[in-house]
């Protein structure tokens, strides 16, 4: 399921990443990797708030979309 749809404070473990090559280049920046592990901790106004890598990093719902847990 795409990482839009995954439930607030649940941990989730990255399946794929898709998109453009330059997208996915971008996400993979970001920490958004297979295998990795991302939590959301809340969403707003269509934008997501996510804990990947130590870090909170807010992404809109289309990226959002492409990253698969």
């Amino acid at each position: 399921m795409p990482l839009s749809m995954a439930r607030k404070g649940e941990m989730s473990i990255i399946k794929k990443v898709g998109g453009r090559p330059e997208v996915r280049k971008f996400l993979e920046s970001l920490g958004f990797v297979a295998g990795g592990s991302v939590t959301v901790v809340s969403e707003m106004g269509g934008n997501i708030i996510v804990n990947v890598k130590e870090s909170r990093v807010a992404i809109g719902k289309d990226m959002a979309n492409r990253i698969m847990v």
